[in-house]
């Protein structure tokens, strides 16, 4: 009894810590971020240091990776696959049926259809829930790596990468629209990582 109350407690303070989290760098803004960012760097900083600013992509490649595994493993044991495939069917078969309904203007079934719907409606409710918990432990390890990140490329306007076909860019630069080199080459890598890592543990998207 004790050691299930002891880790509702610690499940309760990881999401409190995740969603705080999440809230923080929309809400309170770029003095937040940095604060993060300084705090991660006193981790980060050294083991750059070691390897070199040149090689920060490397760097990139290794948090990306962190986060796709730690994701993957957090989705894979707290969502329920099954559920959210059923639903999904459910679903589509749901949509199909109701278009052919309207098509022929059958007052019977889109009646039945309609009684359907608030079934349909609830498991999509708790997809939603399910989807929503995982994001904020996912949090608590990406979003101060990524702030770090954040931080330490702001202040090292000049930090460079050699990119495949593009060649050497200046990693705060746009790689297209709104995306910065870095953050164009971090989320390559975390794709390529978090599908491998997904078909591993045969888990779906989210």
């Amino acid at each position: 009894m004790v050691s299930e109350t002891l880790k509702n407690q610690i499940d309760r303070f990881l999401l409190a810590l995740g969603f705080s989290l999440m809230i923080g760098i929309m809400v309170l803004g770029q003095g937040f971020r940095e604060a993060v960012g300084k705090v991660v760097g006193t981790l980060m900083n050294p083991i750059l240091a070691l390897i070199g600013q040149e090689n920060f992509y490397l760097i990139l490649l290794v948090m990306a990776s962190i986060t796709a595994i730690y994701a993957s493993v957090i989705q894979k044991y707290t969502i329920d696959w099954d559920l959210m495939k059923n639903t999904q069917e459910r679903m589509k078969a749901f949509q199909k049926e109701f278009r052919e309904a309207q098509l022929s203007q059958n007052t019977y079934m889109l009646k039945k259809l309609e009684e359907q719907r608030q079934e349909m409606m609830e498991d999509q409710m708790k997809m939603s829930k399910q989807q929503f918990k995982p994001m904020a432990y996912i949090s608590i390890i990406s979003v101060p790596l990524f702030m770090w990140a954040y931080y330490y490329i702001s202040g090292h306007g000049n930090a460079t990468m050699v990119f495949p076909f593009w060649g050497k860019q200046l990693l705060t630069s746009h790689a297209f629209l709104y995306f910065q080199h870095w953050l164009y080459w971090y989320f390559i890598c975390s794709l390529g990582v978090s599908q491998f890592i997904r078909k591993a543990l045969n888990i779906g998207g989210v």
